[in-house]
């Protein structure tokens, strides 16, 4: 595998999860319309420490860019969520070793967060930053993000980033349980192998909300924007 290499994660979402919510809702996904004024991209841990040894994060890098975009054209927020720098907490030496909790503790780097990014983002001039002291970007305590987003009136998150099956789902379910719409991107997340992977997309799925590709929301943010357009000409006639 070499440092250069990208890989895109086959996922997919067993038919019958889809049938079980179609039984039950009376339609696959819990969240068919967006609005971009109330909707963020919530980008998690894109810095070097986690792109660069992993081909899935590279993959991923101009989809998230170009949905960033998409999205701040749109009317939306882009939200960076960064380790931060911090001393390693006592259980993490306790679980992981003091070496590795090390390693974990400054992963994010030091200096501005718009710095610490993955080269090729696209971060933009009026988007949101945020450190995370832990695996959720939403956990009380731990990330000034709530509040960053409840300042603009944001009630809907986009969930990108990496790890898949550790702070993008740890991020999604706190999301969920703090009354945000939660729509996981399978296509702009990544983990180490697809197993992982796809176990999140599940669970986040079955449970915590929707779990959509790209292209799926570029369109939604299109028919958003065109009603909007609409509403507008009617007003004026």
């Amino acid at each position: 595998m070499s440092d250069g290499e990208v890989r895109e994660h086959a996922w997919h979402i067993e038919e019958r999860e889809y049938r079980r919510h179609e039984e039950r809702r009376g339609r696959r996904f819990a969240y068919p319309v967006l609005d971009p004024a109330r909707t963020a991209l919530v980008v998690i841990d894109m810095v070097p420490f986690h792109v660069a040894g992993n081909p899935y994060c590279r993959g991923i890098v101009g989809r998230v860019a170009d949905l960033a975009a998409r999205l701040r054209t749109a009317g939306g927020t882009v939200a960076w969520v960064v380790p931060a720098a911090r001393p390693p907490l006592p259980h993490a030496v306790e679980f992981f070793g003091a070496e590795t909790a090390a390693s974990y503790a400054c992963s994010g780097g030091t200096g501005p967060s718009a710095e610490r990014l993955w080269p090729g983002l696209g971060a933009g001039a009026g988007d949101l930053y945020a450190e995370k002291s832990a695996y959720s970007a939403f956990f009380p305590g731990r990330s000034d993000l709530p509040e960053q987003l409840a300042a603009r009136g944001i009630d809907t998150v986009l969930i990108a980033g990496t790890v898949t099956n550790v702070c993008c789902e740890s991020s999604a379910r706190d999301a969920g349980t703090l009354g945000y719409r939660v729509i996981l991107l399978a296509d702009a997340t990544a983990a180490r192998r697809d197993a992982d992977h796809n176990a999140t997309l599940h669970v986040v799925y079955r449970s915590f909300g929707d779990v959509r590709a790209c292209a799926e929301i570029a369109e939604l943010l299109d028919q958003a924007v065109s009603a909007a357009r609409s509403e507008t000409t009617w007003a004026a006639m």
